[in-house]
Parts: structure tokens; sequence; C-alpha cells
């Protein structure tokens, strides 16, 4: 007899029924180091009080009204995103996913009312990641992703990873439109575009027209240490998506666009019941002012240094069990050389946290708040982890 929750989950027997800051606590009363974060989700750790107070403070005023009337909190957190990015203008979903569908829309409309509608290929890249509606399965294009899903939502070129020749001439096509891409590849393993080859990819953008879109659902809210990855290259993005961490464990998502891209999305193009409702935009604004406020990234690119080092000093101490440390600020990966899986479930073990990727790759994603005293023992307990596979 079926499950009467769907059974698409292959999930940890774990149930937590607390978390405080980078800590769960099972019902059975143990205590995890959280790396994981609801995959990348929790950026300021678990019950942060300011999130808590936004929330709670918003619930006893009003929940949801629709995007049939002005939103005051939807309106601050798209000024406070206008004001920290390259964005014009915003649209507020509930998840990465429906940024992705936004995305694709928003590219092939721009097209269309330019007046070439046959410009509506996107280009994207092996090992992506982009959330699994049909238009997310489309772009990343991988078997384990699509089989059975058929068939697919045509229109997405599927490129090789760090294939220039190939993606040039993709680019050049009559029917080419935009590029796809996440500056850091999560689900893929932990692989960061170098900030050389973002540059190269904006230019060949500017070069043929094309659009650039950037995934930056879980790579972004300063997980790499600038509020989002892109930065780092010091180039923009014409569209953007973001969810993840903007909610800080709310569901929320966003669309951030260029005046230029966005042009074609006019009244009744798109909509959402839920997304941008007083709930999650309350706490998506208490998130955007703790991370922009001064010092708050500073203090994450030099936790991330202090975790990094810490890495590197375990797979040197662990050569049978890790390969090598990948990836930029607190999205970080731990290439194994036994099964992933194996080691996660040993971290289960000792009481720590994490999240397996493609490539043999487990995520290391802390909240952004982790303390200097919490990487130290989370490392203690990845060590411990270890030492278990090797004795196995």
């Amino acid at each position: 007899m079926i499950a009467s929750v769907l059974p698409t989950y292959n999930r940890a027997p774990l149930s937590f029924v607390k978390g405080e800051g980078s800590w769960l606590i099972e019902a059975d009363g143990r205590r995890f180091l959280d790396l994981g974060a609801g995959i990348a989700v929790n950026a300021l750790g678990h019950a942060n009080p300011a999130l808590v107070k936004a929330l709670t403070d918003q619930a006893n005023a009003v929940w949801h009204t629709s995007n049939l009337y002005q939103i005051p909190n939807q309106q601050a957190l798209a000024d406070k995103l206008v004001e920290h990015t390259f964005a014009d203008t915003v649209f507020f979903t509930n998840s990465g996913t429906e940024a992705c569908e936004l995305a694709v829309k928003m590219a092939r409309k721009y097209w269309y009312e330019k007046g070439a509608p046959e410009r509506t290929d996107i280009l994207t890249f092996a090992g992506a990641f982009h959330g699994r509606s049909s238009a997310g399965i489309a772009a990343a294009g991988g078997e384990k992703m699509t089989k059975g899903f058929g068939p697919l939502l045509p229109g997405f070129v599927h490129l090789p990873w760090g294939d220039k020749a190939a993606l040039e001439a993709a680019a050049a096509s009559p029917t080419a439109g935009a590029v796809l891409v996440e500056p850091v590849q999560g689900e893929g393993g932990i692989r960061p575009m170098s900030d050389e080859d973002l540059k190269a990819l904006r230019a060949l953008c500017d070069q043929h027209g094309l659009l650039l879109i950037l995934d930056e659902v879980q790579c972004g809210m300063g997980r790499t240490g600038r509020l989002f990855a892109h930065e780092w290259a010091g180039i923009t993005p014409d569209i953007m998506m973001v969810a993840k961490g903007i909610g800080g464990g709310f569901p929320l998502g966003a669309v951030l666009a260029t005046e230029k891209a966005a042009f074609g999305m006019t009244a009744g193009t798109h909509g959402s019941t839920y997304g941008g409702n007083p709930l999650g935009c309350a706490v998506g604004c208490a998130v955007m002012d703790a991370i922009t406020a001064p010092g708050f990234l500073d203090d994450v690119n030099r936790k991330a240094g202090m975790m990094r080092q810490s890495l590197e000093a375990l797979v040197a101490t662990h050569p049978d069990v890790f390969d090598a440390v990948r990836g930029e600020g607190l999205i970080l990966g731990l290439k194994c050389k036994a099964v992933n899986t194996d080691v996660v479930n040993a971290g289960y073990d000792n009481l720590v946290i994490t999240v397996p990727a493609a490539d043999n790759v487990i995520r290391l994603l802390p909240p952004l708040t982790i303390t200097d005293e919490e990487i130290a023992e989370a490392v203690q307990r990845l060590d411990a982890a270890a030492r278990q596979i090797e004795a196995a």
C-alpha cells in the first residue's frame, strides 16, 4: 500500500523537533551540528530571533491578501533588492522552481516582443539543476530528472561544462536567445564557474545579443561572501533567479531583472497567488537587513577561510576518504574517494549533517551565522566520520 506521503523521497531516519542556530535537535534528544541548513535555506540559522519576530509580528497583522492589492512588505523587499543589486524590477515567487519558470518565460517574451520569436533557445550546461518543474528538468536535461517525463519542453540546448568551442557555436545560432547558468553548481557537485569564464560568458552574450540568466538559488544571498556570487566576477546578469536563503526558511523566491529584459512582462502575462505575500516578504526584509548589515559578509568571508583551511587539513589526514575541497565562501564541497552517501551516513552517526551531491561530493552549506567554535566542532565530527569509514 502506498504511503500517505507520496514516496518520492529517500529520507534519512531522523526526525528533528527543534532548531537552535547551527544545531538541530532530534526527537530522541540528540544534537546535530547542521552543515546542510535545509539545503542552503536557513542562511541565518534555525529560530533566528530577528526572523521569528518579523514572522510573528506580521502573523498578528495580516497573512495573505493576494496580488490583487498593494502589499507594503513586498514593495519594501523589492526596493531593498533593487538597491543592493543590478536589478530594476523584481517578481516574487514561492520557490526557485517557480523562479525558473518565470525566467524562461521572460527571456522568450523578450524576443517575441523584439520581433524575433524564433530566438527561443536557451543554452544550459551539463550538471545543472534548475528545479523539478517541466521547464526546470528540460533546462537541466539529465536523465535522472527527465526519464519518464517526456515529452520535454523544447527549446533548450545542453552544452558540456567547460566546452568553450561548443558554447561559442551555440551562441552564434540564429535561434539562440539566452544562456542559463549557475555561477556555482550546487546539485552538480559544487562546481564554481571561474571569474574569467563568467566574464567571457557575459561578453559572449553581449556579442550575440543574448540574455544572461543566472541561477543563484543555492549560491546567492551571501553564501559566497558577496550578496550574490556573480559579484566576484564584476559582471551583471539580465535576469537572475533567487530563492532558498532569501526567506531564511520561509518559502520565498524571486526573479530579478533589468528593465530591458523585463519589458515584455506586462499586466496579465504572469502571476502568483501566494508569491510575495505579507508573511514571506516580512521575513525576506529581515533576511536582507541582516545580510547587508555592515560587516556581515566580511565575517562570512573570514569564517569561510577558516573552514576551508580546516577542511584542507581534513582531506590531507584522510586521503582514502576525501580527495579535494571545492567551492567558494560557505558553499563548499568535499570530493570523496569513499562513496559520498557513506560519508553522509557516517556523519549522521557522529551527529553532523551534510548533503550529498553529484560527482561523489558532499555539500557543506552551514548557516552563515555559524561560529568559529562550531566550525572547529564540525570538522572534528567530520574527522570522526572519516575514521569510522576507515575502520569499516
